[in-house]
Parts: structure tokens; C-alpha cells; sequence
């Protein structure tokens, strides 16, 4: 039997130490806090992952809270005027519908669920040190921990890295008591508004350890007025400065959030990080050498809310190279061409958080003017966040994208 050892407990490190272990690997899963711990703590992420990522849960059946998540069944983009009023507004209907679940409520689920299922749970703050050690009795490591030391160990990738500074400054509040947006009250959606030289705000519905709720995400340009975060250290403090910065910047949204209250005590987060890709291999001292998992080699910034679907694709598509290779070792080649299959996804994410990260040049701009007036466009739209492949076909390049609005107009 294959030993395996996974260090980090988020998404895709539990998503692969579950997998592996459906077909009969031993797995060692290291976290550097217990299931209670990762509940009843902060909330980590904002989170909502679209039908293909969802799909590779329900295939190894973790999709456990599938019928207590709200269905997220459209996304819709706003932008903001100089005014504060609505410049733009439209709501794309997704094929098949989007889901959020708190990482603390899922992570704290599969955790127990391997546990009880056998896996050997080492509750421990995994060093470089220990790797050097536990690669000499592992027949594979995976590093799923994309923060601390061990991500020093994976070289930065200055090719497909276009950023060496945090992009925005990043607030999250989850609450309950959000009114319904009035002009879409029958069916649940994401919603994006843009506030042109400002940031974002990204509302989403959840599911957390007390029901429905759902998440206000600012996404703040740095230094500009959305960077306001810095040094709020309480709960209540961060939701003041959310509700005032709503009214300020997005009337529409705070309308509805008149009423809110949090959560819970653990409900909001801050901070920023630069989006960042790195090499998959992390070398050790002794010689061993082990695998970067989803954030650890590839880091986006979340504007265009892909985290957690990367990070089940990234699972998804390590579990089939580790199970088609066999009996055959983890040699650093192996690494490398894991890496690459999972690569032919993520590039697409890379390239295209990347450029919505930056001013949105002439033709993205009619683009999105042109979804108000055409729902295939805002349907296309929507569902390019569970493909990213498919932006290449109509977003980067101008004659592709007039091209393609033509076509729209001449179907219409």
C-alpha cells in the first residue's frame, strides 16, 4: 500500500487525502489545527464554487451539505456610475447552479470524515524540517499549506508571475438579515460591482455553522478609499466601515443591508497577498523533494472568485496522476508533469484574474455594456467563471470579441 502524506487541510489537501483514500492509499493528513479548532475559528476565505469544481466533489461524494447551501443559479455585474448610480447592470443565468459553503464548516466536516474513515490525523505545524524527515517514509508529500514557511520552499515563477505586489486590499464580512436585490427576488446570485478606480464588492450567498448566510467582500485598490481595513482588529468596527463604505460606493447594495448583523464573533477578515505562481517542486535540505498544492504553486488574486474552484480542480486532477502512475515512484518528473496537467487548467484562471486586475481596456468595457442589452453575452459571461478556457474565445482579443458580439447581434 502507498503512503501519502498531505500537509495543509483546506480544499484540495483534504479533497485528495479523501480521494486517495477511496481507493485505498494510506494517508497521513497533517493540519496545524483540529477540526473543533478550524469550526469555531475564523472565517478563512470567501468561497463559491461553480458546477465543474462542485462536480468533482459529488464524484468521490463529499458534496455533504449540497441540500443545505443555497443554490446560486445566476451572476450578475454592476457598475458603478461617477454618481453612485448603476451605469451598468445585468444577470447572467448559469447552466448549472454555484454553491458556498464556510471553509470552516466544510474543512472541519471532511476532517472528521477521514478520521472516522481511518486516515491518521497529525495535528502539528508542519517545519521544513519535519519534511526532510517524512519524505524519507512517505512514498509522496504534498504541500496543500499555501501560508507560512513551507511556501518559501517553492521558487517564485517570474515568467508566469506578473505581479510582485498585493493587487488589492482584501475585507470579507459574513452576515445574516441581507435583503433580497428587488429586481431579481426569485432565484439566488452572486453579484459583482465594479466601481471603476475604487475596487469591488462581491455579495454571495453562503452556508455557515448557523444556516444561510451570505458574504460582503470588498476588494479595495491599494491606497485608494476601499483600503480602509488596516489595523481593525474588531468585528463590529469592520462591519461599521463595510455598511458605511456600501452607501458610499454602492447605494444599491447597502439598500439591502440595512438590517444586517454578523455572523458570529469570527465573521470578518483582512488582508492581501500578491498573486503569485510558483515552481511545483519544493527541494528539501536532505535531498527529498516534494509537490506544491493548489495555492502553493498558484496563488490568484480573488477577484474573479476562483480559489476554491482551483483548488478542487488542482485536487482532482492530482488524484488521477497519482492513481494512474501506479506502483511507479514519485520522481521529480512525475512532480513536474503533474504540475503540467493541472497547468493546462490553471493558466486560464492566471491569465484572465490577471487582466481583471488591471484597467479594462475599450473592448471589455462594450463587452460588459453589451451584456445589459443581451443575455447570451451575460450568460456567457457568468459561465466563464466555471470555464476560464472560455474567455479566450471572445475577452482578450478585441477582433475576437467584436466578432463575437456581431454574431450576437446578427442571432438576435
Amino acid at each position: 500500500m502507498r503512503k501519502v502524506l498531505i500537509v495543509g487541510a483546506g480544499q484540495s489537501g483534504l479533497q485528495i487525502a479523501l480521494g486517495l483514500q477511496s481507493h485505498g492509499y494510506e494517508v497521513t493528513l497533517m493540519s496545524n489545527r483540529t477540526a473543533d479548532e478550524i469550526r469555531s475559528g475564523r472565517v478563512m476565505s470567501t468561497q463559491c464554487m461553480f458546477h465543474t469544481a462542485l462536480q468533482h466533489e459529488r464524484d468521490l461524494e463529499l458534496n455533504f451539505w449540497e441540500n443545505q447551501a443555497p443554490r446560486i443559479e445566476g451572476l450578475g455585474v454592476s457598475v458603478a456610475a461617477p454618481d453612485s448610480s448603476r451605469a451598468i447592470d445585468w444577470v447572467g443565468r448559469l447552466d448549472g447552479f454555484a454553491q458556498s459553503v464556510d471553509q470552516r464548516v466544510k474543512m472541519a466536516g471532511w476532517m472528521e470524515t477521514f478520521a472516522q474513515r481511518g486516515g491518521q490525523v497529525v495535528i502539528h505545524g508542519a517545519a521544513v524540517g519535519d519534511l526532510d524527515y517524512f519524505s524519507r517514509t512517505y512514498d509522496l508529500v504534498l504541500v496543500a499549506a499555501g501560508k507560512g514557511e513551507l511556501v518559501t520552499m517553492f521558487e517564485r515563477d517570474a515568467a508566469r508571475s506578473v505581479f510582485d505586489a498585493p493587487q488589492r486590499a482584501l475585507a470579507v464580512a459574513y452576515v445574516h438579515g441581507l435583503g433580497p436585490r428587488p429586481e431579481h427576488p426569485d432565484f439566488d446570485a452572486v453579484r459583482c460591482n465594479l466601481v471603476p478606480g475604487v475596487g469591488e464588492l462581491f455579495v454571495m450567498p453562503t452556508f455557515t455553522n448557523t444556516g444561510r448566510a451570505d458574504i460582503l467582500f470588498f476588494e479595495g485598490v491599494p491606497g485608494g478609499p476601499l483600503d480602509a481595513f488596516k489595523g481593525v482588529k474588531d468585528p463590529s468596527e469592520h462591519l461599521a466601515l463595510t455598511l458605511e463604505l456600501l452607501e458610499k460606493y454602492v447605494p444599491w447594495e447597502y439598500a439591502r443591508a440595512t438590517k444586517v448583523e454578523l455572523t458570529d464573533a469570527n465573521a470578518t477578515l483582512a488582508g492581501r497577498y500578491a498573486p503569485t505562481v510558483r515552481k511545483p517542486i519544493g527541494r528539501l535540505p536532505g535531498g527529498g523533494a516534494v509537490l506544491g498544492v493548489a495555492d502553493v504553486v498558484v496563488a490568484n488574486d480573488p477577484i474573479t472568485g476562483q480559489g476554491s474552484n482551483s483548488a478542487s480542480k488542482c485536487a482532482a486532477s492530482y488524484l488521477s496522476s497519482i492513481i494512474e502512475h501506479g506502483d511507479r515512484p514519485f520522481d521529480e518528473a512525475w512532480m513536474q508533469s503533474a504540475f503540467d496537467r493541472y497547468w493546462d487548467t490553471a493558466q486560464h484562471v492566471v491569465k484572465w484574474t490577471n487582466a481583471m486586475l488591471g484597467v479594462p481596456p475599450e473592448h471589455v468595457l462594450e463587452l460588459i455594456g453589451a451584456a445589459g442589452q443581451a443575455q447570451p453575452v451575460a450568460d456567457r459571461f457568468a459561465n466563464g467563471f466555471d470555464d476560464p478556457a472560455d474567455f479566450e474565445n471572445f475577452f482578450f482579443d478585441p477582433e475576437k470579441t467584436a466578432a463575437y458580439l456581431e454574431s450576437v447581434r446578427a442571432a438576435a
